[in-house]
């Protein structure tokens, strides 16, 4: 395989070809920062984080292929993945996993050391969560805080503090997280039960559905909670009701169970992320200032 050969597979391991985790991950992480900068953000703080979750989410997925490199195989969605094909290495794949880490580590150095401590248990979450597939009955839920961990480090690099809402935002966060990849396990629910895989999709059994969208109203009211706790106005609320009917069409796609429109209600999930986000940013833009 010649250089550029190998530069693609490894784009691919990191699925920079495939960006919704980045995605996913990104907009909570913009949610806390909005909220602790009160809608003016240091863009010095937006820009490494914005890289820096390009840099963890790409390190998240090649060693979540190198926990699941035994597994992809026996599943539809993920046999043709460079580890399962065996085009990447483990030694690869584990010097691609620290050289990405080590990257976002260098990037958050000139920060508080607040934001350099959380940096800890961060890794750590992201390095152990694939492995949470073999005894936990919902690593979706592993995966929630995880992906929340963006917010406090938000605040802290921000605010060089971590005050209440933190975890009320992380909270929220976490009921979201476990909606979206429940749907997304949804896809693999028939191969994960054959190789004996634990998946919040089968820990909910036939209530999947009601699952996914019982975590998805929590998300919800809590944003709402957020909201009155903060003094959010109009902007704000018109957010989470996009938000809430975007919800709505992903019942529609979800309850027929099939793999397909799960996945698209999985990757739907941006589009949610994006416009309370949006309501964050302007309604600080025009009640706030």
């Amino acid at each position: 395989m010649n250089i550029a050969d190998r530069i693609k597979t490894y784009a691919q391991l990191m699925r920079l070809d495939k960006p919704i985790g980045i995605l996913l991950l990104l907009w909570p992480m913009l949610w806390g920062l909005w909220f602790a900068a009160r809608g003016l953000p240091d863009w010095h703080i937006l820009f490494v984080f914005v890289l820096g979750t390009v840099l963890m989410r790409s390190a998240g997925c090649v060693i979540n292929d190198f926990a699941d490199r035994e597994i992809d195989l026996h599943v539809e969605r993920t046999k043709n993945r460079p580890m399962a094909t065996g085009h990447v290495s483990s030694k690869e794949a584990l010097v691609l996993t620290a050289g990405l880490s080590l990257c976002a580590f260098m990037l958050i150095l000139p920060l508080n050391q607040l934001t350099i401590l959380l940096s800890v248990p961060a890794l750590f979450l992201a390095g152990s969560y694939p492995f949470t597939k073999r005894f936990f009955a919902m690593p979706q839920a592993y995966l929630g805080i995880a992906f929340s961990f963006g917010i406090p480090m938000a605040f802290a690099a921000q605010m060089d503090s971590l005050p209440p809402l933190v975890g009320i935002l992380m909270l929220a966060n976490l009921f979201w997280v476990i909606a979206y990849d429940t749907a997304y396990a949804m896809v693999d629910k028939s191969d994960d039960l054959r190789i004996g895989i634990k998946t919040s999709a089968i820990t909910f059994g036939q209530f999947d559905v009601l699952g996914v969208m019982g975590c998805h109203v929590c998300f919800v009211a809590i944003m709402a909670v957020i909201g009155q706790w903060q003094q959010m106005n109009l902007a704000y609320y018109a957010g989470l009701l996009i938000a809430a009917g975007l919800i709505a069409y992903q019942y529609t796609l979800i309850r027929s169970r099939e793999r397909a429109l799960c996945f698209r209600a999985f990757l739907h999930n941006n589009w949610v992320g994006m416009v309370v986000f949006v309501g964050i940013v302007l309604d600080f833009l025009i009640f706030q200032h």
